[in-house]
């Protein structure tokens, strides 16, 4: 059965609808109870206020990947409490979806929120839910900006390798968090700038369009940079249990670094098979690895001097960073990572260009979606948050930022 066929009258019927204005209570619940919400969504009301905004949100808070949904949530859920209670024009109702890191239960969540009357998206969390989802906001003119789908396949519009467009450009969906491409191209000029390896092996997941994404900008980048690459291997979703095969070629060919564009949970078995055999290299990777620390029954020693590239540091000395860590700790027991600090800039960036654009509430999403494509894009508009200061984004989606590079010591990120 053809899923997206499945939801396309469903869809166009609440489209009409949305067209018009927010649903009523009784419509939205009568629509809803067809759909199936989510039973693990969250939302923060205060429908009442014609000025306020109906925020969507969708990531994994369940299965391997819940680390990330869960950040994301409570990342955006803390800027959504924090305006709420600064008062103003511009109030949110957040309702978050759970989508467990799959891409058909992300089109599903989407859905649900168009039932619920969601006029903007911050989300989906993960790169292959968000490639599904981006391509029916597109269709819907729904305005979407991920925290941290990475894939240029998200935003659509980019060259390959080979210089060919095969994804055109989804003009609504825009990232706060860095494109693969760049991560990759950072990646390899930091390694070079900072003397930090002289013979570098890589291990990536060539199933995982993040991970060869950066992988493939790595590589040429690190020829540019005049990085000698002495072991390039692989793995996919079904084999990330062994790694010595990987290990020990990068191991017998001399590597004093290795470079994992990969997420935290095989990263983990990497660092302690590596551990076990003797081979102790430095160990070099992206913001995929932001939740290793936190990973249950991980024995944090195993990531001492491991090294990334991310947009945010938990131990900044700024009061915005301070002042957003005290409050996560209090609410959420924890330490943010970047993919909180992401998601709550989120926040903040469409409630600036909200107010830039006079958008008001009583807009429909497509008027909603042009106006914050206008005001996101225009030269003029320039966002200071957590994870960078005077952010700003092109016609393509991607943001302009730097990266920070951190380092692990004592079981806590430190900035290098």
């Amino acid at each position: 059965m053809d899923f997206y066929k499945s939801e396309m009258s469903r869809r166009k019927f609440v489209k009409i609808i949305g067209a018009t204005g927010a649903l009523s209570a009784v419509s939205v619940a009568g629509v809803t109870g067809c759909s199936g919400s989510s039973s693990s969504s969250s939302s923060s009301s205060d429908s009442g206020s014609t000025a306020t905004f109906k925020l969507g949100g969708i990531g994994p808070v369940t299965g391997a990947a819940a680390i990330y949904g869960t950040a994301c949530k409570n990342g955006a859920q803390i800027a959504v409490d924090e305006i709420k209670a600064a008062g103003g024009d511009v109030i949110f109702d957040f309702n978050f979806q759970d989508d467990e890191h799959d891409p058909e239960k992300s089109v599903n969540a989407y859905n649900n929120l168009k039932d619920w009357g969601m006029q903007i998206l911050t989300g989906p969390t993960t790169t292959a839910p968000c490639v599904a989802v981006s391509a029916e906001t597109n269709s819907d003119n729904m305005f979407e900006l991920t925290p941290s789908a990475s894939s240029t396949d998200v935003i659509g519009g980019q060259p390959d390798a080979d210089g060919n467009v095969s994804t055109p450009r989804k003009s609504n969906v825009f990232q706060m968090c860095f494109t693969d491409p760049n991560q990759g191209t950072a990646s390899a000029k930091y390694i070079k700038e900072q003397s930090l390896g002289t013979k570098i092996a890589i291990i990536y997941n060539n199933s995982d369009t993040y991970s060869t994404g950066i992988f493939k900008k790595f590589t040429s980048e690190a020829q540019a940079q005049g990085l000698e690459i002495v072991s390039t291997t692989s793995f996919t979703d079904d084999t990330a249990t062994d790694f010595s095969v990987q290990l020990n070629d990068a191991k017998n060919n001399g590597a004093d670094l290795l470079f994992i564009p990969i997420y935290y949970t095989p990263a983990s078995l990497i660092l302690k098979q590596a551990d076990t055999m003797g081979y102790k290299p430095k160990f070099f990777g992206v913001d995929g690895l932001d939740g290793l620390l936190t990973l249950e029954g991980f024995d944090t020693s195993l990531a001492e001097g491991v090294m990334l590239l991310t947009p945010f540091t938990a131990d900044a000395t700024d009061s915005a960073t301070q002042s957003f860590v005290s409050t996560y700790k209090k609410d959420y027991d924890g330490t943010p990572n970047q993919f909180a600090a992401d998601s709550y800039d989120c926040v903040y960036a469409i409630k600036q260009a909200i107010e830039k654009a006079g958008i008001t509430a009583d807009m429909t999403y497509t008027d909603i979606c042009d106006k914050l494509v206008a005001a996101f894009t225009a030269s003029d508009f320039k966002f200071d948050g957590l994870t960078g200061t005077g952010m700003t984004w092109s016609d393509t989606g991607e943001v302009s930022k730097d990266p920070k590079g951190m380092v692990i010591k004592d079981g806590a990120y430190v900035s290098m």
